[in-house]
């Protein structure tokens, strides 16, 4: 039986992963556990590693990190305390895989582990553009990988272009699409009652993250969203932000906003977070939400800034600068245009039918682990 590790270090990437490793765990040539860690056990951000504990997931470590003050310096020497952590719970564990998704910090921390174990990694959503700090990590993480999970074709290429052998690249899909129609829908007005506003109204479900490079200047990027938002006279569902450079800002603002129009939360559990994807007028914000999964419901998006730079569109996207008034304007469009189709680049709901298959069946011996360029 192979051993298969997934380390996660937010509420976001266990929500996008949790029915791919549910179905590994289920596979009886395979198990899983967790290493927890970052946002998941600070109070401050809900203790979100309670929900891996009610999935029924073995949590094999729980490693804190500090996460104030919210500077690239703390976000750097957490990736030193993680990376130190990891290797003593994977050295005394010797799992077969660590599995790892996307392009944070604590990914890059597993991944550099892992490796000077001789452990092979197995990495989800490479290949993806999206500029700042967050596209850096991604591709570092690439390099530090054996086997690629890509949500899409161009992905694939990606991965390809960059050295990696063609026979590790796989085209999955994106797991967050994975069940993402088959949660319960309440209806839209009963989404509004329950939060305390109008169902006559257009709302935006609206989560908006610092950028790295961007930090000195989130305080007044937040104002400009905010600002947008109101100003168009829509509703808005705002989530805080990750636990980055700048969020202390953000959600200072947030928490300071005195409006009836608004209602802010430190997290939503992942059925009630696509409960209101799929029912509210649009998404606003930078979040990979909006790239990869609103599309499914045919859920408009407002896509600002450049946290989301170059990364592959769905048709129900529309970008824009962080300006109040660009913004204002685009809610205006969206409120006479309306929905989109629901169809999605990034996959088809099955991805964790194949990530499945091939962690059980992929040759993780020797030869994966010993890496050169194609090129």
């Amino acid at each position: 039986m192979r051993h298969i590790v997934y380390i996660s270090g937010t509420r976001a990437d266990f929500g996008l992963m949790a029915t791919t490793l549910a179905q590994i765990d289920a596979d009886p040539m395979l198990r899983v556990s967790v290493i927890v860690t970052g946002m998941h056990l600070d109070p401050t951000y809900g203790e979100t590693w309670r929900e891996i504990e009610a999935s029924g997931l073995t949590i094999l470590g729980k490693v804190s990190v500090p996460m104030s003050p919210a500077t690239g310096a703390t976000m750097a020497r957490a990736i030193g305390t993680m990376t130190h952590a990891f290797t003593d719970l994977l050295e005394q564990t010797t799992p077969d895989c660590v599995l790892l998704l996307g392009d944070r910090g604590e990914m890059l921390a597993g991944a550099t582990a892992a490796t000077h174990l001789n452990i092979p990694v197995a990495h989800v959503h490479g290949g993806e553009r999206s500029g700042t700090i967050d596209e850096s990590i991604r591709h570092a993480i690439t390099k530090l990988s054996h086997l690629h999970f890509a949500a899409t074709n161009e992905a694939a290429n990606r991965i390809i272009a960059l050295g990696e052998q063609p026979e590790n690249v796989m085209v999955t899909g994106a797991p967050g699409l994975d069940g993402l129609t088959d949660v319960p829908q309440p209806d839209r007005a009963a989404l509004l009652n329950a939060v305390g506003l109008s169902a006559a109204n257009p709302t935006a479900l609206m989560l908006f993250h610092p950028v790295l490079q961007e930090a000195s200047d989130a305080g007044g990027q937040i104002d400009a969203v905010l600002t947008g938002l109101i100003q168009a006279r829509w509703q808005g569902i705002v989530l805080t932000p990750n636990a980055d450079a700048g969020s202390d800002a953000i959600r200072a603002r947030i928490d300071a906003l005195k409006t009836d129009q608004i209602r802010s939360f430190v997290h939503l559990p992942r059925a009630v977070f696509i409960a209101h994807m799929a029912g509210m007028d649009a998404m606003l914000g930078n979040s990979s939400a909006g790239i990869i999964e609103a599309a499914s419901f045919g859920t408009p998006v407002v896509n600002i800034g450049s946290r989301q730079n170059m990364r592959e569109r769905n048709a129900n996207v529309r970008d824009v600068g962080v300006d109040a008034d660009a913004i204002a304007a685009a809610l205006d469009k969206i409120a006479i245009a309306g929905r989109f189709p629901a169809t999605n680049v990034y996959g088809d709901g099955n991805a964790g039918e194949r990530i499945t298959k091939i962690l059980r069946a992929h040759p993780l011996d020797s030869p994966l682990l010993n890496k050169v360029l194609t090129f």
